[in-house]
């Protein structure tokens, strides 16, 4: 049973992929929200999606990726120089022409999960988001993700003996599939205090209103919206 919260406190899942370039991009954007409402104690949880649920689990070329989905090379060019630009103004690298594939990202959210029971939820995003995006690792690799989950303050060896189980794969599955189910097409989307949902990368001063707002009308605890 859940113990009484401040009633100026909000919960903010976020449902995300770590292969999402807008994803890293929301969750700077989130941390400037969170500190435009400095009176909200905001306790943020990350929640699973796969934008391509087809990618085999081993991965596939970058390149080949691309040119399968949008037609070539150049199709995307456009929208990588925005979010470059983007990136650039929060503080991000990104670094697309050094990521040589696009990888399943079930491990990820795996580890995600246990780092979040461990406290170490926010370090180790934040280390897959830059190992991807700014370093080009293939964050589908087991020996990538311990080494993520190392740099995190995790124990790395754990990591990697988990990682060869099948541990929450299942459970990780069925969160994934419950946000296709309440209708979350895209990511970032960041359900605010159970009240709103914020879909894509939006500025942390629409971030910050939306916390305020739901903080405002909480009248109960809020609890976070999958166990």
């Amino acid at each position: 049973m859940l113990g009484q919260m401040n009633p100026r406190s909000i919960s903010v899942d976020v449902v995300s992929d770590v292969a999402c370039p807008w994803c890293y991009l929301g969750k700077r954007r989130l941390e400037r929200a969170m500190s435009l409402a400095p009176d909200v104690d905001v306790g943020v949880r990350w929640r699973p999606y796969r934008l391509d649920p087809t990618i085999p689990p081993e991965g596939i070329s970058r390149n080949d990726y691309i040119v399968g989905k949008f037609g070539s090379l150049e199709a995307v060019r456009a929208a990588h120089e925005r979010l470059e630009e983007y990136g650039r103004a929060e503080g991000i690298d990104y670094r697309f022409d050094l990521i040589a594939r696009s990888a399943d990202t079930t491990n990820a959210h795996r580890l995600i999960r246990w780092a979040h029971a461990e406290g170490k939820e926010d370090a180790v995003v934040e280390r897959l988001f830059a190992a991807y995006f700014s370093e080009g690792k293939d964050i589908g690799g087991t020996s990538v993700l311990a080494a993520v989950a190392g740099d995190a303050g995790l124990d790395p060896v754990q990591i990697e003996a988990r990682l060869a189980t099948d541990e929450d794969r299942s459970a990780v599955a069925a969160e994934i599939e419950e946000a296709y189910r309440i209708g979350v097409t895209g990511v970032p989307c960041f359900i605010v205090g159970r009240r709103y949902a914020v879909a894509g990368a939006h500025p942390g001063e629409t971030i910050a209103e939306a916390i305020r707002r739901a903080a405002s009308e909480a009248d109960d605890p809020v609890a976070p919206a999958v166990s």
